[in-house]
């Protein structure tokens, strides 16, 4: 029997309600994604930053959100994260905001932007009411572009 193969690009899509235990979930099946189509050496970076998008859906929009992986060519995935906050943040294309250096939020962006490949926005207009919002991107590929210990 011949096996199926899946090559780029694929595309899955995870919704997640208003939940606490969203950001874990996303994690947990992106790890499973990137290992099932042989990019076991991204998910450490992937899973980081997907979880500081993830986490800052549910933190900052008030309905459900998405992640969405994709595979963008040899060993590169791209992480996208739709929720209902229009608000596009920095670094992504907002205000740009540093952190205090005593604060005890606003470092996760920071290191989105230290180790994405490439990052980006979009808003989402129209559409009925609670489908509009944004989408925020990043890519990762081969080694990190960070290294961990430079963040902490």
């Amino acid at each position: 029997m011949a096996m199926a193969t899946v090559t780029p690009p694929w595309a899955y899509t995870l919704q997640l309600p208003q939940d606490p235990r969203g950001p874990g979930i996303a994690r947990a099946t992106l790890r499973t994604v990137l290992a099932v189509h042989g990019m076991r050496d991204l998910i450490e970076t992937a899973e980081l930053l997907a979880g500081e998008l993830v986490t800052n859906a549910y933190r900052h929009s008030s309905a459900p959100y998405s992640l969405r992986l994709r595979g963008a060519g040899r060993n590169r995935v791209r992480v996208g994260v739709w929720d209902s906050n229009p608000v596009i943040p920095e670094p992504f294309g907002g205000v740009p905001e540093e952190p205090c250096a005593l604060a005890e939020r606003g470092r996760g962006l920071q290191i989105v932007r230290e180790c994405a490949k490439s990052w980006g926005a979009y808003p989402i207009r129209g559409g009925l009411p609670g489908q509009g919002g944004k989408v925020l991107w990043v890519e990762c590929a081969g080694k990190p572009d960070c290294q961990w210990s430079d963040l902490t």
